[in-house]
């Protein structure tokens, strides 16, 4: 079966749940206030593609390709992001909310988070060298066994990450932030 092509195409107020998006490659596209809620997207390839506005919560991703996509503004919950195709999977978050969705042992090295809402995400076993939260709220997000080094943790706030359980080598952090290092040691400080 040959698996169409689509390229340099904007998709702007389609509601993909009621209207199904064709299985294929879709390369440069934009997809705009776009509704992909609890869809099917069983490897779909998205390419360079970008992400304005939509809501994925709940799509069903399992081996769907994200190669360079750029998520802005969207509304992400639930997705299990580690049931992705991992060949050349990268992607970056802008003003998103991913709460409740899974990173669960992807290597997704630089990865860009930023002004992102990530409460109970997922990390768990993730490579994560040189990704940047910057302004992200990672309340309740798991981070056990994760590689984070150099990772920049600087402007993120309300994150518990324990040094004992993941490598943190070269990450940065900042006050008073930082202090989400040491709660497993039940002190108090100030």
């Amino acid at each position: 079966m040959i698996r169409p092509s689509i390229e340099n195409e904007t998709f702007d107020g389609i509601n993909f749940t009621e209207t199904e998006l064709k299985k294929g490659e879709y390369e440069n596209c934009i997809f705009k206030n776009c509704i992909f809620s609890g869809a099917d997207l069983f490897e779909i390839i998205f390419s360079e593609c970008r992400f304005e506005a939509c809501d994925l919560s709940m799509a069903k991703l399992r081996n769907t390709s994200f190669r360079n996509a750029r998520f802005k503004n969207c509304k992400l919950m639930g997705l299990r992001f580690d049931e992705c195709h991992k060949m050349l999977l990268s992607f970056s978050f802008e003003e998103c909310i991913l709460n409740f969705s899974s990173f669960y042992k992807l290597k997704i090295k630089g990865t860009s988070f930023m002004a992102c809402k990530l409460h109970d995400v997922e990390f768990i076993e993730a490579e994560l060298p040189q990704a940047n939260f910057d302004r992200c709220d990672l309340q309740g997000a798991t981070f056990e066994n994760t590689k984070l080094e150099g990772a920049d943790f600087r402007t993120a706030y309300n994150y518990t990450i324990d040094p004992e359980m993941n490598r943190i080598a070269k990450a940065r952090f900042s006050l008073p932030d930082v202090v989400g290092l040491l709660y497993r040691h039940n002190i108090v400080i100030g």
